[in-house]
């Protein structure tokens, strides 16, 4: 589903506009929407590359993405590493996402006689009645604050943002990076990426952001712990607008799901406790976004937006087991396909609105029903390859015509 929110207002005619990408949150499922859906977007919508815009700013999972662009990883190479695996430079695994945080298992474990001399205490202040508020005392001492451990993620990260030509540092990106992660102790937002916070590693930043409490833990910088930034706010595409951004492109992978139609006959309630979490979950965050995005009008008029989402009845955004090769390669197919239907049904609106920030849309690359995620990433793919080799073909022919300079005896 795309939302187009023209400008209120027109500003006088300008040379050069911002253009921002904001990316909301939604775990390993919301990054692989993402994924296709920014495919999709940067295909079709031309002028400026993806990785060339003025900012981005990302939260939770979409941060990870966010800071891919900004690093200069297009949707091909992002996709190569993170559903096929092929990445040439290094190698992901969903298993990353999925190590036991045995550390935070043994500092809990150390705890447990400390708590059981806190109980003993209280029971025996009042032995009958004091029973099952002494056992729980024990259990909230020592259950883990996470299942997993968010480290090889972060080695991961740092390992790729440390390549050649690419940086694990906010101060050394040719464009504007925003992180966003919520202080645990205050509840506050932290942008990383900002005057204050830009020395921080982006893939410390990141891991950061998506820390979801109960998953990972929080994660320490410089004293302070950090927890999953869309705890606050579903989607901060306001940052880029406070910034001066004239155009931005959100997605928001996470909307409630609408079980009264289609297929499904089953209640959620029938799915389990995992589902009836998840429901509750994107219920409370989607309403949120949408408080915040019908504010953007009045804040920002000469501004832009538009927002794609994944459609309500969408049953492959909420069952999908992205952990599985053909989960992940499926769900950014779909994505791919549900934003490439959004953008030709409003391609009209669409693309007067795009004029006005110098881009346009590619209708012969929209309009061709052949296109899939896999083969379009494969043409991006041989299009860099061909680029390559004519430029080291160049500067092989540049070389030759350059005099040879010899040593004198």
């Amino acid at each position: 589903m795309l939302t187009l929110e023209p400008a209120l207002r027109r500003q006088a005619s300008r040379r050069n506009f911002a253009i921002a990408i904001a990316l909301a949150g939604g775990g390993p499922l919301g990054a692989f929407y993402e994924l296709g859906a920014l495919h999709a977007i940067e295909e079709v919508i031309i002028g400026r590359t993806l990785t060339d815009y003025d900012m981005y700013v990302g939260v939770s999972s979409g941060s990870l993405l966010a800071a891919g662009l900004a690093n200069g990883f297009d949707s091909t190479r992002m996709g190569s590493a993170l559903i096929q695996g092929e990445s040439t430079l290094v190698p992901f695994s969903p298993k990353l996402l999925l190590q036991p945080a045995v550390a935070e298992y043994l500092r809990r474990v150390a705890r447990l006689p400390r708590a059981l001399r806190g109980s003993a205490r209280l029971w025996s202040a009042d032995a009958l009645r004091s029973v099952w508020p002494a056992m729980l005392s024990v259990l909230t001492k020592i259950i883990p604050l996470a299942v997993f451990d968010s480290r090889p993620l972060e080695r991961f990260l740092h390992e790729l943002f440390t390549q050649p030509e690419h940086t694990d540092d906010f101060r050394a990106l040719r464009r504007q990076l925003r992180v966003v992660a919520a202080e645990l102790d205050t509840g506050r937002t932290v942008v990383f990426g900002d005057s204050r916070h830009r020395h921080v590693p982006i893939s410390r930043a990141v891991v950061a952001s998506a820390a979801l409490p109960g998953l990972y833990a929080p994660v320490s910088i410089e004293g302070r712990d950090y927890v999953d930034g869309a705890l606050v706010r579903t989607m901060y595409a306001s940052l880029a607008l406070e910034a001066g951004c004239d155009f931005v492109i959100c997605i928001n992978p996470l909307v409630p799901f609408d079980a009264s139609g289609g297929k499904r006959r089953r209640a959620l309630a029938e799915e389990g406790f995992d589902t009836v979490l998840g429901q509750t979950f994107r219920t409370l965050i989607h309403s949120r976004m949408q408080v915040g995005m019908a504010s953007f009008r009045a804040r920002f008029p000469h501004a832009d937006t538009l927002l794609f989402e994944p459609d309500r009845h969408d049953e492959m955004m909420f069952f999908t087991n992205v952990f599985r090769y053909s989960g992940r390669h499926h769900l950014a197919e779909h994505a791919y396909q549900q934003t490439r239907r959004d953008l030709r049904i409003h391609a009209t609106a669409l693309q007067r609105l795009l004029r006005r920030h110098g881009l346009e849309l590619d209708f012969k690359k929209l309009r061709d029903a052949r296109r899939t995620f896999t083969s379009a990433a494969r043409e991006h793919s041989a299009h860099l390859r061909r680029t390559t080799r004519r430029l080291a073909d160049a500067l092989g022919e540049l070389e030759g015509m350059l005099p040879v300079r010899t040593r004198p005896d």
